[in-house]
């Protein structure tokens, strides 16, 4: 008797296809979740890739005092964007600035989502429920999801 007929005659056939059914997704969920990272390292490697060619190619059009061509039908143009953050532990003054003088549409608060979730779950831990008028300020559910640790 093979290990399938002895599980078989001992659980019964329903039983044990869903405890296979229930492997097998199990299976599939960690394949999946590897070939995500797998993805993302993968992801991470072109993106430096695309880093270091196209600051070469910024040096060679620079250097030969191109500003466009085209190339397999693509056109390809030197573009100067401008990034900018607040400075460390200079936020507040920022925004200060901004508002006293004209800029405060700029300026919007925010919270952090993961933060709130965490506030969340601490709260309803703590009393099955969120506080009086908390509850019609944010909208809360939960997901079952399946963890995996080697």
């Amino acid at each position: 008797m093979t290990q399938m007929e002895i599980l078989v005659s001992k659980y019964g056939e329903n039983r044990v296809g869903n405890a296979v059914d229930m492997l097998l997704l199990a299976d599939n969920l960690k394949e999946l979740k590897e070939k995500k990272d797998k993805l993302e390292e993968e992801t991470k490697a072109v993106n430096e890739q695309i880093e270091k060619t196209e600051y070469q190619l910024v040096q060679k059009m620079i250097n030969e005092d191109t500003s466009k061509f085209t190339r397999h039908g693509r056109t390809f143009y030197l573009n100067v964007r401008t990034f900018a953050s607040p400075n460390p532990g200079r936020k507040e003054e920022l925004f200060n600035w901004l508002k006293g003088n004209g800029y405060g549409a700029l300026v919007k608060e925010t919270v952090n989502s993961q933060s709130l979730s965490s506030f969340t779950k601490e709260l309803l831990e703590e009393r099955d429920e969120l506080p009086a008028g908390l509850d019609e300020l944010i909208n809360v559910y939960q997901k079952n999801m399946v963890a995996i640790r080697k």
